[in-house]
């Protein structure tokens, strides 16, 4: 298991690999700060919990909602027992995550999603063993900040970072904040290398490693590795992915990016445009996809690659939309 607050040893496996929705991955999210009643919740809350963590799929009526005397206690169970019931109706983490991106309105709350995909990872490359992979498998759920400067580029945790603002000394990072004008409080994170890589497995939940994320480095092939297996995971193809510099491909017919910068850039890069130098700057990884079997693609995407992109916001922040590789990819429909 990489990572325990994924939840994984709360799910079991259907016939076909995906994750089962389970009385006890349920009862997990009602003992959330949010949902757990304190000592002085109402009378009406903890008969409403109690009931919910003997029976977690019991139907619940809006009259019992409204009963609740705390309001904002009352939006937190409507909100968890939407996204409860939305889980419910399609039984596995992994449909019920992609029914969510073809079906309008997305109401579940962002962080549920990320969640989801946190779960989904952990179950897809349980057994790996691979460092690199599950560092790499973060920027699916988890926001990154990017530090470029001198030829580097590293990719850390946002939330690590801002919550070490506060904290002294340095680690592996050290330096390269220094010479981007981080200030000197901002962050001690340990960047990931062959040689402390054994020691991620202890600190996977804390998310506190950094990626090198140059072209030479271990980052992007590993990036390339795992959304190879988020395709298969989820269209049940295979298909090879390859970090690469740069496109010049007189036949390219298809890209996706994997955010929202990422898409307006390749988008541009397809039309003709020259990218502005801050574009050009912004871009932080190209992939090349290709079918490994032709059958699974579109008649035109036969013998031709996907090109995927990754790309940093304005401030530097790089948000992944791993949602864009379900429906985006031009896969011939199952019979």
């Amino acid at each position: 298991m990489i990572w325990k607050s994924a939840g994984l040893h709360l799910v079991e496996r259907n016939a076909d690999g995906w994750l089962k929705v389970t009385p006890d991955l349920l009862r997990a999210y009602y003992t959330r700060p949010e949902i757990h009643p304190i000592d002085d919740s109402c009378a009406a809350e903890h008969r409403l919990f109690e009931r919910l963590m003997e029976d977690p799929f019991a139907a619940v009526d809006e009259s019992e909602l409204s009963a609740i005397r705390d309001p904002d206690a009352a939006e937190n169970y409507r909100f968890i027992l939407a996204f409860r019931d939305h889980l419910a109706r399609h039984g596995t983490i992994e449909g019920a995550y992609a029914a969510l991106f073809s079906a309008g309105a997305i109401t579940i709350p962002p962080v549920f999603i990320d969640q989801m995909v946190h779960l989904i990872m952990a179950g897809m490359l349980a057994g790996d063993g691979d460092p690199f992979h599950a560092r790499a498998a973060e920027l699916f759920f988890r926001e990154q900040r990017v530090m470029t400067d001198n030829g580097q580029l590293m990719l850390a945790d946002a939330e690590v970072i801002e919550m070490r603002r506060e904290t002294g000394g340095f680690g592996g990072l050290g330096s390269l904040l220094m010479e981007a004008g981080t200030p000197m409080r901002d962050v001690a994170l340990d960047i990931l290398t062959e040689d402390n890589a054994a020691s991620y497995w202890a600190r996977a939940d804390l998310f506190d490693f950094a990626l090198d994320f140059r072209f030479t480095q271990r980052g992007p092939d590993a990036l390339a590795y795992v959304l190879g297996r988020w395709i298969g995971h989820f269209h049940g193809i295979a298909v090879r992915v390859q970090a690469m510099q740069s496109i010049h491909d007189e036949r390219w017919t298809w890209h996706v990016g994997l955010d929202s910068e990422a898409t307006r850039i390749l988008n541009a890069l397809y039309a003709g445009e020259t990218l502005s130098e801050t574009d050009q700057a912004r871009i932080a990884g190209l992939f090349r996809m290709e079918f490994l079997d032709a059958a699974d693609a579109t008649d035109a995407m036969h013998g031709k690659p996907v090109y995927l992109g990754l790309a940093m916001r304005g401030d530097n922040s790089l948000i992944m939309k791993p949602q864009n590789l379900l429906s985006n990819l031009p896969v011939k429909p199952r019979q």
